[in-house]
């Protein structure tokens, strides 16, 4: 059983990892905890079935697309929401925006697709494989390779690409990287777009996975991967994908031998034991302001 629960457990975490991958991102560079990222996450569960369902595509093409609409949701909403108040007033200000985006997403889903929870058609074929005492689906196989694929290639994007030294330098220093002749605002809209694409991906696997999307499926989901980039290390890549698939791992294990109730307990409650005896999450680094 607990092989099986672990299977179960990093399945659910790559999907907040991919999630916590646009908080921390974003957070590195801009230092601003996105909270409509969720919702981003949720539009992208609901692009893909759309474009399953409506346009009639099949599900590469439809989470190609879903992830497409999303970059550009994210950037309209970096460039609407965000980059009018960055610099010119309070933390407090962009926090407020955050939140009002974040309801003002989930309310448009409601006026759109109604608050019935719906599904998507069997748009993959499942096969079970028995490998010993664990059983893996090939849902599972799917959405974890797919879940590596994206972390491994954005890991790769910015270590070695040009945008992802740019990213680098913003987040080191804005204002040093701006003199330098890097063009920030370019920057922090990529970052925008490539955070948002990663969590249309999650939200597309975890519809099918689960086979259920609704308007507010994004607020719960969003709160446990900032939980998670909080565990891993908020502004740390790596600690993103690390804390995602830890909290999914220990969540799934409350559930399986403690109680199901737990289920979104553990989160928060992990958050607080963070924050309380590490601060800077498991892959995070202590940063010492100088006055």
């Amino acid at each position: 059983m607990f092989w099986q629960q672990l299977l179960n457990g990093i399945t659910l975490g790559s999907s907040y990892a991919l999630i916590a991958l646009g908080y921390t991102m974003v957070y590195g560079i801009v230092q601003l905890i996105n909270f409509a990222h969720g919702e981003i996450y949720m539009f992208g569960a609901f692009a893909g079935l759309f474009l399953i369902m409506v346009a009639g595509w099949n599900i590469a093409c439809a989470l190609l697309g879903a992830m497409a609409f999303c970059m550009l949701l994210g950037v309209v909403v970096e460039r609407v929401a965000y980059r009018p108040l960055r610099g010119k007033s309070s933390r407090l200000s962009a926090l407020i925006s955050a939140i009002g985006v974040s309801i003002f997403l989930s309310t448009l889903m409601v006026i759109i697709a109604g608050t019935n929870p719906r599904s998507y058609p069997d748009v993959l074929p499942i096969h079970n494989y028995q490998l010993g005492a664990v059983q893996a689906s090939s849902l599972q196989i799917i959405i974890l390779l797919l879940s590596a694929i994206l972390m491994i290639g954005l890991e790769l994007m910015v270590r070695r690409s040009r945008i992802g030294k740019a990213m680098r330098a913003c987040s080191q220093d804005i204002e040093a990287a701006a003199l330098m002749g890097i063009n920030v605002n370019r920057v922090i809209s990529f970052t925008f777009a490539v955070g948002s694409a990663l969590a249309a991906a999650g939200g597309v696997m975890v519809a099918i996975y689960y086979n259920a999307l609704w308007p507010y499926m994004g607020t719960m989901a969003g709160m446990k991967a900032f939980c998670a980039a909080v565990l891993g290390g908020i502004g740390s890549i790596p600690g993103a994908m690390v804390g995602g698939i830890s909290l999914g791992i220990m969540e799934i294990m409350g559930v399986a031998y403690l109680s199901s109730s737990y289920k979104d307990a553990i989160a928060f409650g992990i958050l607080i034991l963070v924050l309380i005896i590490r601060p800077q999450g498991l892959m995070g680094q202590k940063i010492v302001k100088k006055v």
